[in-house]
């Protein structure tokens, strides 16, 4: 994990006090660990899919406009 991918202290407090029902039901001694893990993968996703769509050359991104995806009237 990246330092940017370190989440805000706060926000992983938010994030445990908001455990999905299915995170609940998977049971956790700690749900700000939790939380902070749940918080941390994701902010990591992000940023590599930043940077991923960033890359011109990346044959993975499809780089459309509006005018690509939107039927005209």
């Amino acid at each position: 994990m990246t330092d940017e991918a370190i989440p805000d202290p706060d926000r992983v407090h938010e994030r445990a006090e908001e455990l999905l029902t299915d995170e609940i039901d998977a049971g956790s001694d700690d749900p700000e660990a939790q939380a902070y893990e749940i918080l941390a993968e994701s902010d990591e996703r992000t940023d590599d899919r930043d940077v991923e769509i960033d890359d011109p050359e990346n044959p993975d991104i499809e780089h459309r406009t509006s005018e690509d995806t939107v039927l005209p009237e």
